[in-house]
């Protein structure tokens, strides 16, 4: 397990569990009373941080290493039961981008993610996560093929962007992610969008337009990355934590501005800590915005989804 800065005081603790666990193996003697004492202290550090954490944090928390990537929720909440589909069918298979049918509950759903790489190499053939018009192309294609059997779409997103790259650029990024925008907002079967971890600018918009748009408790969505936003501002990536917080780019501003639907609770000291329950939390959460969307009539989802967007924003005439 690796451990991010503030987390200091739940590595102690965690150290001092595995040792009081492993006298106990090796001698025989209980020491439950002692092992129960430090895991309640260490439930309570972790709540006493959760109730603190800055905006940066959550970010930081959003792209630990041991947080579970897009395969990994489908694969688990599936239980295996995922067929991938791929290619554009126009230029090649962007492995950037994933997408495929998958089975929840004995219903069939069309899934589709930016997947990470879990090692370098594995970073590498991924992009780092960062889709070329090709993946969007490929998401399109899969968003009309749900379409035409009549299956809802999950996405779940996690780009630290689309890929800036000028081969990317000549081969129309932007008009690929805007083509997308515009054909989800009138897709005639149900949208669940979710943000699993990173949620960054036209990266996250060419899979994120949805009926319900949540986002996991320690995810950030916003235009740029406080990095850049920093280097930009301040030509420096020193003000990270400042852009941060004035980006408003957390689960909780993100709601509190109406831009997304719900916040899905994180276990206690964050996905990685417990990827089982969070994804069968995630899969909970599925299932119950899909049986209120399948009430509607596509027209009416349609509707909806399209006044949601458009009343987004604040404006007023010159």
């Amino acid at each position: 397990m690796e451990y991010l800065d503030f987390e200091a005081p739940i590595r102690e603790l965690d150290e001092q569990i595995a040792k009081a666990e492993a006298l106990e193996q090796e001698t025989g003697v209980s020491m439950k009373q002692s092992i129960d004492e430090l895991t309640e202290k260490r439930d309570a550090t972790f709540r006493e941080i959760a109730s603190t954490l800055t905006a940066w944090q959550r970010v930081q928390l959003s792209r630990h290493p041991n947080r579970p990537y897009t395969l990994a929720y489908i694969n688990a909440m599936t239980d295996g039961q995922f067929s991938e589909l791929h290619g554009d069918r126009y230029v090649k298979d962007d492995k950037a981008m994933v997408g495929g049918w998958g089975w929840l509950d004995g219903e069939s759903f069309m899934f589709v993610g930016q997947q990470k790489g879990i090692n370098t190499k594995m970073r590498q053939l991924r992009n780092f996560g960062m889709a070329n018009p090709d993946g969007y192309r490929k998401a399109l294609r899969l968003f009309k093929q749900a379409e035409k059997f009549g299956r809802p779409v999950v996405t779940l997103i996690d780009t630290p962007g689309a890929f800036p790259g000028l081969e990317a650029e000549e081969r129309g990024q932007g008009e690929a992610i805007a083509r997308n925008i515009m054909e989800m907002t009138r897709l005639k079967v149900p949208v669940i969008c979710v943000i699993i971890g990173e949620g960054a600018s036209g990266g996250a918009l060419g899979i994120g337009v949805g009926d319900r748009v949540l986002m996991l408790e320690n995810t950030w969505y916003s235009v740029i990355s406080p990095e850049s936003c920093s280097s930009i501002l301040w030509r420096s990536w020193d003000y990270k934590t400042t852009a941060a917080e004035a980006l408003k780019l957390t689960a909780k501003d993100m709601l509190a501005n109406g831009l997304i639907d719900g916040i899905v609770p994180e276990p206690l000291g964050g996905v990685h800590r417990n990827p089982e329950a969070m994804f069968a939390t995630l899969k909970s959460e599925i299932l119950k915005h899909y049986r209120e969307l399948a009430k509607l009539d596509p027209q009416e989802r349609v509707d909806l989804r399209m006044e949601k967007f458009s009343s987004m924003g604040v404006y007023e005439n010159a």
